[in-house]
């Protein structure tokens, strides 16, 4: 249950998205902001305060929360028998410059949402809690106690994240409200977009597939002699997309390889072909249906989908915005401890 909360990155390549299961604040740090944060000036108002690596603005970023990140990334590079980089080498530097951006992120998103008037309280975070003991089965006590122990974790990490995906969420949320779809748009987009929306002539068929001409041979025979299509087919058919359907499928112009897309539009309905090779391998076809024309798929249609797809693309795009002003903001209100200021923040000054 806590590794579901808390994550497991499992290499250097999958770091980005591997920390954000280990808080969801991190994923945001390095998908829409990572290099903005990491150009701060490195120095700002606040001189860094014992036992923290870092401050923004007023809130100080302990070491002991870093501390748990690296403790947890190591031991999950352990799980899957890789090595962890010792410290000190550039591997090593890009963790830890991952993990104190993240961190970064997430003291700048709570500072953010308490000037929006977005908070997350400690009710919220026991319901939360509470839900995914009962989801884990981890209601009782001593058994979540248990399972704490064993990932290395304290119940306030636990619940640190929790705290942290739920800012995340109500942030999100406030943001996502803001954004607008209206019809106008959805038809501008549609006009935009239609041939997306055009369908090409097409063609009810079946086929069989086989590697040898030989075979292909004797099947035609068969099938001019009576034999069951769907039968061989399904006995024969290398194909296994149209197989189980005794090799039917809708034929589009244009979207089959060339000797396949000949004979389909070209063939009385009906009609049987001879064996015809292709790149992969020897057809027998049967034209089942008349051709059906080329069509456009009407607005009304696909107005749903559209908007969906108008919707995530400004909600993505709101996100990217205000997390990038986020960063402008508090871009000098950032102090590092010595040794901790990211890689493309050494020009910055920091401070102890």
């Amino acid at each position: 249950m806590l590794s579901s909360i808390c994550g497991s990155p499992p290499s250097l390549a999958s770091m980005a998205s591997s920390l954000r299961k280990l808080s969801p604040l991190l994923l945001l740090a390095l998908v829409t902001a990572l290099g903005a944060a990491a150009c701060g000036s490195g120095g700002g108002p606040k001189a860094v305060p014992p036992g923290a690596i870092a401050i923004v603005g007023d809130k100080p970023i302990e070491k002991s929360s870093f501390d748990q990140f690296i403790k947890q990334t190591q031991k999950n590079f352990e799980a899957q028998k890789q090595e962890f980089p010792k410290a000190g080498t550039p591997e090593y530097e890009n963790v830890k410059s991952t993990i104190v951006n993240g961190l970064v992120t997430e003291a700048e998103w709570e500072l953010e949402g308490a000037a929006m008037g977005i908070t997350v309280s400690p009710q919220d975070v026991q319901k939360q809690l509470d839900a995914l003991k009962q989801q884990f089965n981890m209601t009782d006590e001593q058994k979540y106690k248990a399972e704490l122990a064993k990932a290395e974790l304290t119940d306030k990490q636990v619940r640190d994240q929790i705290r942290a995906k739920l800012l995340s969420d109500k942030i999100q949320k406030a943001l996502y409200a803001q954004v607008k779809v209206t019809d106008a748009d959805i038809s501008a987009y549609y006009v935009k977009h239609k041939s997306d929306y055009q369908q090409p002539q097409s063609r009810e068929v079946r086929h069989i597939l086989v590697k040898k001409k030989s075979l292909a041979d004797k099947i035609y025979s068969d099938l001019k002699g009576g034999a069951d299509f769907a039968k061989l087919a399904r006995r024969y058919s290398q194909d296994t997309a149209s197989k189980a359907s005794g090799g039917k499928f809708t034929a589009y112009k244009g979207k089959t390889v060339a000797p396949f897309d000949n004979f389909v539009f070209a063939a009385k309905t009906g009609e049987l072909s001879k064996p015809i090779k292709t790149s992969f391998g020897w057809h027998v076809i049967q034209v089942l249906s008349d051709v059906k024309p080329e069509s456009t798929t009407p607005l009304a249609t696909v107005k749903p989908t559209i908007r969906s797809t108008l919707l995530q693309q400004r909600q993505k795009q709101a996100l990217n915005t205000w997390s990038a002003k986020v960063k402008q903001k508090y871009k000098d209100e950032i102090a590092y401890a010595p040794g901790y200021a990211p890689a493309l923040a050494q020009s910055g000054t920091s401070t102890g």
